[in-house]
């Protein structure tokens, strides 16, 4: 007995010493150095890290000392696993097996933890695109409720949940928030705003064009400065420039390029934020419940084929073989990325803020001596069919996502990671490396006030209300994994030319509504869809709401705003 009782006393100061060996002074370390500048003092930030060190003691004691999360591939994510994930171990105690793969993979495995019922990961950051998904098969736990339930133990009382930016993205049509936005990126336009400013360069545009040489609002004036650029100017710094870049090749981040909102920017969805209703900007509809899909194709009710969404991919197509290097055609979104910074392209409307770190570094030609950037970013311009309060672009947003069926304590142990990394102890911090903000906070604090030059307009953007209505794929896609597979190679038959750009829509709605018919067969748990009956699409195009009618005219007058003009906008609270 007394053996038993030596060996409960060696071991509950071993526990003790572990947490010793994992607590303040490690915690100490980590917020004198690495973790500043924050928008939290540091006695502030040791009190949050010392919640941390506590929860972790409990969970130690109950055996979790390791756990296994996964996210895609990006600058963020690199900080997570190769900093953060190391902090988090060294203050705590648990060590974090941060695996870093690329999206598709990620997507993949989500996809079979889900038909198998058992999460290969303890944690994911998985898009908020699978929002709708998630929903409807009642295999992720809504983290509002488990904040307010078994975890409420596990959750950090400073977490601040109203200080994230994009829990709406995250949040499905029964009002629970089932994501944690991890981090977030829009894609927007990007310019050289020195080549714009030069008088000749205005003067030649203003001569031909008619009016002035500046941030294009619609799609026309976009097309407009890609063809001056490219055949008109032809050359600068003694180098061919070309008006826009883009990729093109038969590659899943092909469907990318247009799953990311890319109808939507044309006009194809209905009025709405954060995505178009009862229209998204996949197309597809649902009904008056806005939860039960019922079609894509324009047959039944659906936009994927509708004039707007022929009309975007066919600009897409043309712009890319007029406009962008001939190498562009046979890029991916990753090969693609780069190209802006090589200081030949005078402007890309579907260019992600992720790339802004790679795109502020001293010595590129893209970049000043002082370190501040040539290039501006801005509001993406808008198709001939959009309207006031549509969904103007895509924004990524990477979000904590958890299985029902992990082991709780290996669960809690994964949420306190999640909430760890997105801490305001080094929230801020992870912003700067990163500049895929997820607070508010962050986003206004004084160090990016100070310092908001030298990232083109990326922190204007997001103090400004533009940044709402760049948002993620919703809740009208059912399961975004099956669905999600068809764009790129329905897609790449209109890039290549073994299809029109008609034929290829046709296709992809066709087989849009045999994916949503075989879910409603299999069933989910709740919202399956139940298509409408096919009909003749003239029943449903109209000028009223999606799908919209062919317009007349597609090409209208091309307008611009002139940069400062924008910025003025943002700060009095206007989109433009």
């Amino acid at each position: 007995m007394k053996l038993r009782m030596r060996t409960m006393a060696l071991a509950i100061a071993l526990i003790g010493s572990s947490a010793a060996w994992a607590g303040a002074p490690e915690a100490e370390k980590w917020v004198n150095s690495e973790f500043q500048p924050s928008t939290l003092s540091k006695d502030k930030q040791m009190a949050e890290m010392q919640w941390f060190i506590d929860a972790a003691a409990k969970l130690k004691a109950k055996g979790v000392n390791e756990i296994n999360v996964v996210s895609e591939t990006i600058t963020t994510h690199e900080y997570e696993s190769k900093t953060l994930a190391r902090a988090f171990t060294e203050i705590t105690g648990i060590k974090v097996n941060h695996d870093l793969i690329q999206e598709g993979d990620v997507v993949e495995k989500l996809q079979t933890s889900m038909q198998s019922g058992k999460s290969i990961y303890d944690g994911w950051i998985s898009d908020s695109d699978l929002i709708g998904t998630h929903y409807r098969y009642g295999a992720i736990l809504p983290l509002s409720d488990y904040m307010s339930g078994d975890g409420k133990e596990w959750t950090n009382p400073d977490l601040d949940i109203k200080d994230f930016i994009g829990t709406s993205f995250t949040t499905a049509p029964d009002g629970k928030l089932y994501q944690l936005p991890d981090q977030q990126f829009a894609n927007v336009y990007w310019f050289r705003a020195d080549w714009f400013a030069r008088p000749d360069l205005r003067e030649k545009f203003k001569a031909k064009y008619g009016y002035e040489l500046g941030v294009p609002t619609n799609w026309s004036a976009y097309e407009d400065i890609a063809d001056f650029f490219t055949n008109d100017v032809k050359e600068l710094d003694g180098k061919k420039v070309y008006g826009h870049m883009d990729y093109g090749k038969k590659d899943p981040s092909l469907g990318w390029r247009f799953t990311d909102a890319w109808l939507s920017m044309a006009g194809a969805a209905d009025k709405g934020l954060p995505n178009g209703m009862p229209v998204d900007e996949w197309g597809i509809r649902v009904a008056d419940d806005k939860c039960t899909p019922v079609g894509a194709s324009v047959e039944r009710g659906g936009a994927t084929n509708s004039p707007a969404a022929v009309y975007a991919l066919t600009k897409y197509i043309d712009w890319m073989k007029k406009y962008a290097p001939p190498q562009a055609m046979g890029m991916t979104f990753s090969e693609s990325g780069p190209v802006p910074a090589q200081g030949h392209i005078a402007q890309q409307i579907f260019w992600y803020t992720a790339f802004t770190a790679d795109m502020t570094k001293k010595g590129l030609p893209v970049v000043n001596e002082d370190g501040t950037p040539k290039w501006r970013m801005a509001p993406s311009p808008y198709g001939p069919y959009w309207k006031e309060g549509m969904q103007n672009g895509y924004q990524d947003v990477g979000s904590w996502t958890f299985f029902k069926s992990t082991d709780p304590n290996r669960l809690a142990a994964a949420w306190l990671y999640a909430q760890f990394v997105n801490a305001k102890t080094v929230s801020l911090k992870k912003s700067i490396t990163g500049l895929t903000f997820t607070r508010d906070s962050d986003i206004h604090s004084d160090y990016f006030t100070k310092n908001a030059a030298n990232y083109g307009g990326l922190i204007e953007f997001y103090r400004s209300p533009a940044r709402v209505a760049w948002t993620p794929t919703g809740n009208n896609v059912p399961d975004y994994p099956k669905l999600a597979q068809l764009w790129w190679k329905n897609v790449a038959t209109a890039v290549t030319g073994e299809q029109t750009p008609q034929k290829a829509m046709d296709n992809l709605a066709d087989e849009m509504d045999k994916v949503m018919a075989r879910l409603e067969r299999a069933g989910m748990a709740q919202c399956a869809p139940k298509l409408n009956k096919k009909s003749d699409p003239s029943k449903w195009l109209s000028d009223e709401h999606a799908p919209w009618k062919k317009l007349a005219n597609e090409k209208p007058q091309g307008q611009t705003i002139p940069y400062d003009q924008l910025l003025q906008a943002w700060k009095e609270g206007k989109v433009r």
